[in-house]
This record gives C-alpha cells, sequence and structure tokens, in this order.
C-alpha cells in the first residue's frame, strides 16, 4: 500500500483529473478567500485526496480550515512564550528523517502534566509542533513520523478530569 501512495504522490504532476481538479478547487477558495493563494498545490491536493476527489466538498472543507487558523492562530504561529509551561515539559523532540525524508518526532508520554496553562495551551503546543514538523518536510512529502514513548506514562499524566476519576469524562465503558 505505502508503494502505490509514493507513486501516486510522484505522479501528481502526470495526474490530469488530479491537476485539473486541483485548477478548480483554487478557482473556487481564491474566489471566497484571496488570500488562499499563498498556498501551494500540494496542500490543495491533501484536502481533494481527504474528499475522495469531491472539489465542492474539499474546497468547503478547506475554507474552513483557513477560517480556523486565522482564528486560532492569529498571527500565523505560537511563540515560545505562548506555550512555555509545554516546553518546560520537554516531551517532544524533532530527531531528523528517515531514509524517505520523513521527519521524525518522539514524544515522552510520561512528561506531559497538567498545569496553569491548561487544555488551550495544550492545543497550542501540538499546533506548535505541526508547523515544526511541516517545515522540515521537503516538497511533494506527506508523510511524517512520530513514536510515541509510553514507558512510565499512567494516570497523573492523563489530567485531573480523568486522574481523579470523575464520573462521565472518560470516553470508555
Amino acid at each position: 500500500m505505502e508503494n502505490s501512495i509514493e507513486i501516486e504522490n510522484e505522479s501528481f504532476g502526470n495526474n490530469e483529473i488530479e491537476k485539473t481538479k486541483v485548477s478548480l478547487m483554487r478557482i473556487l477558495v481564491e474566489r471566497q478567500d484571496p488570500s488562499s493563494k499563498e498556498v501551494d498545490d500540494w496542500a490543495l491536493r491533501r484536502f481533494l485526496i481527504a474528499r475522495d476527489l469531491d472539489v465542492e466538498k474539499a474546497s468547503n472543507m478547506f475554507l474552513k480550515y483557513l477560517n480556523w487558523k486565522r482564528t486560532f492562530v492569529p498571527n500565523g504561529s505560537f511563540s515560545p512564550t505562548e506555550i512555555r509551561h509545554e516546553l518546560l515539559q520537554n516531551k517532544m523532540f524533532l530527531q531528523g528523517s528517515d531514509k524517505k525524508g520523513r521527519p521524525i518526532a518522539v514524544v515522552l508520554a510520561s512528561r506531559h502534566f497538567q498545569h496553569e496553562g491548561g487544555v488551550e495551551e495544550f492545543k497550542r503546543f501540538v499546533v506548535y509542533l505541526f508547523h515544526k514538523i511541516f517545515a522540515r518536510m521537503p516538497p511533494g512529502q506527506e508523510k511524517f513520523i512520530v513514536i510515541g514513548d509510553l514507558k512510565g506514562w499512567g494516570y497523573a499524566n492523563i489530567g485531573p478530569a480523568l486522574g481523579r476519576g470523575k464520573r462521565g469524562t472518560h470516553p470508555g465503558p
């Protein structure tokens, strides 16, 4: 399966159907949001693939994403001072790339603890990390690797709501 995806990625430039649909999508989204001109074809293609090459659905999804990004990340990225508590936990590291050029990230789950920044800071931290990972991806690469080390991870790392066993907060039975 992985080989077929790589072949698909390499042949994007030769796939006329995808090229046409990306062009149509670009026209639709640029008409509704001129800032989308800054987005490359690979990004638009990811949204098309996520919506089974349905241009209208992919365009709607992409426009919702742009709106979310403007709201949640108004400056385009987060500064380290906005996620200070998360960074101080030293729980995620970028470790180069594999033979295929995919960036590698390592997460040490036992170092994650709830703090005064709360869930909102954690969300900003996750977006910050994705930005860092994506910045290391070469053009055309659409995959990355995350290695999660769960050694020593437990209820204390989940947060107060689940760690204290409050009813109705756990997704399980």
